[in-house]
C-alpha cells in the first residue's frame, strides 16, 4: 500500500467552460448539481490531455465510478461567467485515484468559487476491483 507522502501528484490541468442559461436557477446562479459535471468534464478532459480516452478504456473493459466526493461552495458561479476547472490527481491506491479540483472565475475573484475532492475507483465489468491503468500521473 502507497503511503500518503509517498504519492505523486499530477501537473495542474486547467479545464474551460462557460455558464450557460441550461446551468442556472432562475436566480442566474450555477444550480449546485452542475457543479459535479464541470469537475466530471474536467477529469475526461484531464485524461484526454495525456492521451488516454475513457471511452476506449470502457470497450477494453477498464471502467472509473465515483467513490466519494467532498465539495465545499464558496461562492456562486453566474449566467456568462467563463470558468477554469481546474484539476490535480494522485494515486492513492492500486485501484483509487484521487482528484482535488476547483471551480475559478479570474474575471470576478482570484479565489475559487469551489472545492472539490473526487475518488474515483478502477472496476471491471463485472464490479470487481481492478488495478489503475498508467495515467501519466
Amino acid at each position: 500500500m502507497l503511503a500518503m507522502r509517498d504519492v505523486p501528484t499530477s501537473a495542474e490541468y486547467r479545464f474551460p467552460c462557460k455558464v450557460y442559461y441550461e446551468d442556472t436557477d432562475c436566480m442566474g446562479v450555477v444550480y449546485h448539481a452542475n457543479y459535479l459535471k464541470y469537475f466530471e468534464r474536467a477529469r475526461t478532459e484531464f485524461l484526454a490531455a495525456r492521451g488516454i480516452s475513457v471511452a476506449a478504456l470502457g470497450e477494453q473493459g477498464t471502467l472509473f465510478v465515483v467513490y466519494r466526493i467532498e465539495m465545499t461552495f464558496k461562492s456562486p458561479a453566474r449566467l456568462g461567467d467563463e470558468l477554469e476547472v481546474v484539476s490535480r490527481a494522485r494515486l492513492t491506491s492500486p485501484y483509487r485515484v484521487t482528484f482535488d479540483q476547483r471551480i475559478e472565475c479570474s474575471a470576478r475573484s482570484p479565489k475559487p468559487l469551489i472545492v472539490g475532492e473526487v475518488e474515483i475507483v478502477c472496476i471491471d465489468p463485472q464490479g470487481g476491483l481492478k488495478a489503475i491503468p498508467d495515467l501519466g500521473l
